[in-house]
């Protein structure tokens, strides 16, 4: 996978971003790529916020996978700071292609890179697959999420 590039998103990989949120059975009820406007103002508030890494997998100059990772320094577990993956994407294409371990693999060692001491990420509980992949990555179903939508 030498190929591929993971550097920090810019304003113009949003629709490419948006595009794989959206080709994704939850995603495609919930993302809008033909409005970018919320996306942009969004990604102007995680470029103004030195704890968010919005990142993307560059394959000859075309965007095809992408993630967040978000820093949060804390008081539990004696004061340490854990980082959270959100919004892991691959590119169609791609999928199967083992971009998907490199993508998490940036993010493991950037957090260590940044100090944290824990790592963590949720996951739809109807997806099995993303369950395995995550697993055989060495993380643990240790907790169960609670959402309250607002």
């Amino acid at each position: 996978m030498s190929d591929i590039a993971i550097r920090p998103a810019v304003l113009t990989d949003i629709p490419a971003i948006v595009a794989m949120l959206a080709d994704d059975p939850f995603g495609a009820q919930r993302e809008s790529p033909d409005d970018l406007a919320p996306y942009d103002a969004a990604f102007r508030r995680l470029a103004d916020d030195r704890n968010q890494h919005l990142v993307v997998a560059v394959r000859e100059e075309r965007v095809v996978g992408t993630l967040q990772l978000t820093v949060v320094p804390g008081l539990t577990r004696r004061g340490s700071t854990r980082s959270i993956i959100e919004g892991v994407r691959i590119h169609a294409a791609e999928r199967g292609s083992g971009l998907g371990t490199q993508l998490i693999q940036w993010a493991v060692d950037e957090s260590r890179r940044q100090k944290c001491q824990l790592v963590q990420l949720t996951s739809d509980a109807s997806r099995s697959d993303a369950h395995r992949f995550y697993e055989r990555l060495g993380f643990t179903a240790s907790h169960v999420g609670f959402k309250l939508a607002l």
